[in-house]
């Protein structure tokens, strides 16, 4: 059975530092973090007190959301999705109209970890309460797992499979390699796949009480995130989301679309918290063989990658990272690729993290650069052992790419990486 090649003519992003995909691109450019400090969270006694919230006015919501929609909406990431996810339609080349034909071509796999829980909250006052009868009648949609792929499909008017995954910090990349298969086996012409995450203290308190999201960075929040950095102590939230548009190189060449980048392949695991996996730590033997089989289901050779955008959340799980990629690549020093992470920039995005540094991703293929890792002056000892600081950029850099590859490494220790090349 022949298999479709498959390719991304559309991007869309709400991130900490830029809504839209020409804010964020020129923002991870020039090191530009939007990490800022939140008076709600002192407020609520957390020892973290800085976060990655995107900027969104009630205008800008009125542009993507009717109205009616609005009406008792409170829940953040079903709008950074709706955003992110009508951006990249539009990227594409597609028009919104929301009396258009049912599309059975198109369908879409956007990913989540907690949907609404500013709307989940609410309600449980009022059901305490005793006013179950003022709800609304959006409570359901807007708290449902499925609410953002529920909001994008009736937005766009998408026949094909119209579902969320949710695989913790993995969630994004898995949706992308979730939408790929199903192109590339004729299941559908062109799938919107990407991922959001709320924001918040109802989202961010469980990390806060487990004291992996540093507290030594309230007074100096955009220097808070530090991967690979000697002096890094712990993630910083993000929120936001990111999407993608793919379709099958055939449909896209016959309607002259914008081609971004090629996705070549990837692989999804699991660890099984076996083998010193744990639910919040990742199996290294797992870990490798995911990146090993990306490569080997991309048709590439390992010595093909040009530059990662790993996971790397700027916790003690950095240097063990990039002894997995060594140990995968079989490459070390001064032979290792680029690699830099976005979270220096944005946080820790969560569920919403794989798809908003795929956009990243796929913006340096297109544009051929390399984004700097931030607030990464001294590189953790570890790490500098193992490649070559030449290859942790820290400022942009300008560079022929042909290959890049995107690892996500998530909570219950699941792993995906998918491998995208250059469109020529």
């Amino acid at each position: 059975m022949k298999k479709n090649r498959v390719v991304i003519t559309g991007l869309g992003v709400v991130a900490p530092n830029g809504v839209g995909l020409e804010a964020f691109s020129k923002a991870i450019k020039n090191g530009e973090s939007g990490i800022t400090f939140h008076q709600q969270l002192a407020d609520l006694n957390f020892s973290c007190c800085i976060g990655g919230i995107p900027n969104i006015s009630e205008e800008k919501k009125l542009e993507y959301l009717t109205p009616l929609q609005l009406r008792g909406f409170n829940s953040s990431g079903i709008l950074y999705g709706c955003i992110a996810g009508r951006d990249a339609w539009k990227d594409a080349g597609f028009t919104i109209d929301k009396n258009s034909d049912l599309d059975f071509n198109s369908g879409t796999v956007f990913g989540t970890g907690t949907s609404g829980v500013e709307k989940f909250r609410e309600a449980i006052y009022k059901l305490d309460d005793k006013q179950v009868k003022r709800l609304g009648s959006t409570v359901v949609v807007q708290t449902m797992a499925s609410g953002i792929s529920a909001f994008l499909g009736g937005i766009l008017g998408l026949g094909n499979q119209v579902t969320t995954n949710s695989s913790a910090c993995t969630t994004g990349t898995e949706a992308i390699l979730m939408g790929y298969e199903r192109i590339k086996n004729g299941l559908a012409k062109r799938m919107l796949v990407g991922s959001c995450s709320d924001d918040g203290p109802y989202i961010w308190g469980g990390f806060d009480a487990m004291r992996v999201m540093t507290y030594k960075h309230n007074e100096t929040p955009k220097q808070g995130s530090r991967p690979m950095c000697a002096t890094a102590s712990g993630f910083v939230p993000g929120s936001g989301a990111g999407a993608l548009v793919l379709e099958s190189l055939e449909s896209a060449l016959e309607r002259k679309a914008t081609i971004y980048a090629e996705v070549l392949g990837g692989n999804i695991n699991s660890g099984g918290q076996r083998d010193g996996g744990t639910m919040t730590a990742p199996n290294a033997k797992a870990v490798q063989r995911c990146i090993k089989d990306a490569i080997k289901n991309a048709n590439i050779s390992a010595e093909e990658i040009d530059t990662i955008n790993g996971h790397l959340t700027a916790t003690s799980k950095d240097s063990l990272e990039i002894e997995n990629w060594t140990k995968a690549l079989n490459r070390k020093g001064t032979g290792f690729p680029y690699i830099n992470s976005l979270k220096s920039m944005v946080g820790h995005c969560l569920a919403a993290a794989g798809s908003i540094e795929s956009v990243a991703t796929v913006l340096q293929l297109k544009e051929q650069f390399v984004f700097p890792n931030v607030n990464c002056d001294t590189i953790h000892p570890e790490i500098s052992a193992l490649i070559s600081e030449e290859k942790i950029v820290k400022k942009l850099k300008e560079t022929n790419l042909n290959i890049a590859a995107k690892a996500s490494f998530g909570f219950g220790d699941v792993n995906g990486c998918v491998i995208f090349k250059r469109y020529n």
